[in-house]
Parts: structure tokens; sequence; C-alpha cells
């Protein structure tokens, strides 16, 4: 009893994450529109208070693809909670090893490291970045990434072995 009250408040709280790094996806991606096309200094203030001014006004090139690598590192961690509701919507605790389980597990796997090797590249030009003397703060989170799909990758290992025990115990029935 107590379990199922766990797994749904984390279904919960995935569903809000999700949403929220939709919403924050969303803001970034029109501030930055905006900061391109309409009003540069809406740069300063892209959302909750990051800025990229100083990018800007170096290079319009470097703006954009530090944009692109922000949008591209919050699409992936959006789609990577979407895979974990996804799991919870596919998933029957009564056989929780099936093979759709066991794909979306390696697939949250393969985009933590998809994100985590973005994130390196992305924290490697903003270093290259602050060392012609652009200033800025932003924090990437290479390692967190790629720890993570490390583990992820791990448990969908088991998961695929515990699908052919299952399968295994079901023929001897």
């Amino acid at each position: 009893m107590k379990t199922k009250q766990i797994l749904n408040t984390i279904k919960i709280i995935s569903w809000i994450l999700f949403i929220g790094l939709c919403i924050k996806l969303g803001a970034i991606l029109i501030s930055s529109t905006i900061s391109l096309f309409v009003n540069t200094a809406a740069a300063e203030d892209l959302y909750l208070g990051l800025d990229l001014s100083n990018v800007y006004d170096f290079s319009k090139n470097h703006y954009v693809m530090l944009l692109s690598l922000v949008v591209s590192i919050l699409a992936l961690k959006a789609y990577l909670f979407y895979l974990v509701i996804k799991i919870f919507l596919k998933i029957d605790f009564d056989m929780p090893f099936t093979k759709v389980i066991a794909n979306l597990i390696s697939d949250i796997s393969y985009f933590s490291l998809s994100a985590g090797v973005l994130a390196y590249i992305a924290n490697r030009y903003s270093n290259w970045l602050q060392k012609k003397g652009v200033l800025f703060d932003l924090e990437w989170g290479s390692s967190e990434f790629l720890f993570m799909a490390g583990i992820v990758f791990i448990i969908a290992l088991i998961f695929k072995r515990g699908i052919e025990i299952q399968s295994e115990n079901e023929l001897t029935v």
C-alpha cells in the first residue's frame, strides 16, 4: 500500500517537473526570439534572470549558438520526464518486466547520455567564450547527466534480465 502511494507521488512530481520544464523551454524560446528579432534588451533577462546580453554584444552568432544549446538541453530534460511519465502510464505492477518498459528505460539512459554529451560540449564552449572575455553564468550539469545515464543503463540491463527470468517462469508453469 505504501509503495503505491510513493509511486503516485513520484508520478505527480514527474508531471509537475515535465510541465515546469515545458514552460521554461517555451519562455526561453519566446524571449530569445524577441531578443533576436524585436528588442535586443530582452537578452538581459531571458528567463528568471538568465542574462546573456554580454554574449549578444560579443557576437550574435555565438548568442544563437548558446541559446541553441540551452534550448536543446532543456528539450532533452523535458523529454526525459515525458519518458518517465510514459513508464507510469504503461507499467503493470503485477507484471512489471515487459519489453515496453525495458525499452523506455533504455531510452531514458540514451537520452540522458545525449544530454550529458551535449552539456559537456556546451560547458567547453562556455569556457572558450569566457576565455575570450565574455562573462555570463550558466551551469550545464554534464557530469550529472552522464552519471544518471550510467545508472539508468544498469537498471535497463537489470530490467532486460528480469524479462528473461519472467518469461522463463511463464514457460515452466
